[in-house]
């Protein structure tokens, strides 16, 4: 194995690379994204400004965007806005100023749900699974906008989790905190979404289940669906990242690839513990 780890992950080739033929890919991105503008983000939420109500700004002026395909990560300190601009992209606080494109579209004044419908699927860090449902009624509720046929993409959701098919019948809240996680990323799965966005997937578990859910974002991103995550274990993150933003008090402090924050002297003293 090389020393990178995810050097050919190869998240633009619109498969999930598996052993053999082995398995079914997730559902790709029925072709939206095809629609993009050349060298226009398929998802940015540009200039924002705002918080929550009537309080203060937490966001200022904060641009994120995401490419089609892409890993996008936000990092930065605590209380430095991350999951605020996340939120805010999901429509679940209003801004102040600047505005959210999805695909070329202005959907600023949508609700949660709106956009939803429109592609976007949101995990939230906490409160993410319906602890006394079974973790196959977790996914069925995920599919909750559709009217197809839901029974392949499940199949799907249970190759890329196969803990999750071996406890289908177990209520969710038995379940470990990396095994919820893996329900709750199911479930936002369900809705085959063109954008996935994770808000710190990985809080709280252990190192052992973090890089295997690492390794599931990444086969998730092979299928063409677009990912934006905010994470804590921030180098860990900007190692898998196409696109990396460091956040400070609600502003943009350093932006590039994955690869160019890890080899940033200031990113890797002020973030990355040196």
């Amino acid at each position: 194995m090389s020393g990178d780890p995810y050097s050919a992950r190869g998240n633009r080739d619109r498969s999930i690379t598996r052993d053999g033929a082995r398995g079914t890919p997730l559902p790709e991105a029925d072709g939206r994204t095809e629609a993009v503008a050349p060298g226009q983000p398929y998802l940015i939420g540009e200039a924002m400004t705002g918080g929550y109500g009537k309080g203060a700004d937490i966001l200022h002026g904060c641009t994120i965007s995401v490419d089609p395909g892409e890993i996008a990560v936000i990092v930065g300190p605590n209380g430095a806005g991350k999951s605020t601009a996340m939120k805010a992209i999901f429509g679940m606080l209003s801004l102040r100023e600047g505005r959210v494109l999805l695909d070329g579209q202005d959907i600023t004044g949508l609700s949660p749900q709106e956009r939803v419908v429109q592609g976007m699927g949101f995990v939230p860090q906490t409160h993410n699974i319906f602890t006394s449902m079974t973790v196959e009624e977790n996914l069925e509720m995920g599919a909750f906008i559709r009217r197809d046929d839901i029974s392949v993409t499940m199949a799907q959701i249970y190759e890329l989790f196969p803990i999750l098919k071996d406890k289908r019948r177990q209520a969710a809240g038995e379940l470990s905190g990396g095994q919820r996680q893996q329900v709750a990323v199911g479930r936002a799965l369900m809705t085959k979404p063109k954008v996935l966005m994770l808000d710190e997937p990985t809080a709280g578990v252990s190192p052992i289940v973090m890089d295997e859910l690492f390794d599931r974002i990444i086969e998730v991103a092979r299928t063409g669906i677009t990912i934006l995550m905010v994470e804590q274990n921030a180098r860990q993150a900007l190692e898998i990242a196409d696109k990396g933003y460091v956040l400070v008090q609600g502003g943009n402090a350093h932006t590039g690839t994955g690869r160019e924050l890890l080899a940033d002297p200031q990113v890797r003293r002020s973030f990355l513990g040196g």
